[in-house]
């Protein structure tokens, strides 16, 4: 039987892409980020692909790179924050592997992006305004999709890290075939 993959979902600065590394490390399991394989794969960076092809454009790419990266078997995968608005995402993402929801304040979003400049959703005066929107739009979605929620608020990423991968052996060792 071939292994369970590990999706992470959740908002942008929830913890996806360093939970995700060392989740696979501690899982021994390949860790994969469906931004960075996107990038690889167009040879663009995602302000650039926003900036060419708009948020639509993105959109597509990521559906075609989530779709091929979820039908790997023993990874663990962090997927972009929008990565749920997709119908076919979803079902891909709750189909093909156990899907964690980091979940993070709005608060704590905006202290960990504070710095970053890649990200386009933003570049906007109002940040505040922007992910208390996004949030309400896929908060929804991440929950429709998640086979558990983590608050990854003044939690060390060591603990979330030991949460669910004890939640998610439990889940490995369901999965697995009785050997007789």
């Amino acid at each position: 039987m071939p292994l369970l993959n590990l999706f992470l979902v959740g908002p942008m600065g929830a913890g996806k892409s360093t939970i995700g590394r060392r989740l696979a490390k501690r899982l021994r399991y390949p860790f994969l980020d469906s931004d960075r394989a996107l990038e690889d794969q167009t040879g663009a960076d995602i302000p650039l692909i926003f900036e060419l092809e708009g948020e639509e454009g993105f959109r597509r790419r990521e559906k075609s790179i989530l779709d091929e990266l979820t039908q790997q078997h023993g990874i663990v995968l962090a997927t972009g924050g929008g990565a749920v608005l997709d119908r076919e995402n979803r079902a891909h993402l709750i189909c093909r592997g156990f899907v964690v929801y980091l979940r993070t304040s709005v608060d704590e979003q905006l202290r960990r992006t504070a710095q970053d400049k890649r990200r386009p959703l933003l570049q906007t005066p109002d940040r505040r305004a922007k992910l208390e929107t996004l949030k309400q739009i896929r908060d929804p979605l991440y929950r429709e999709v998640a086979d558990m929620v983590v608050d990854t608020d003044g939690r060390h990423v060591q603990r979330v890290v030991h949460l669910i991968a004890t939640h998610f052996a439990k889940q490995t060792t369901h999965h697995t075939p009785n050997s007789e």
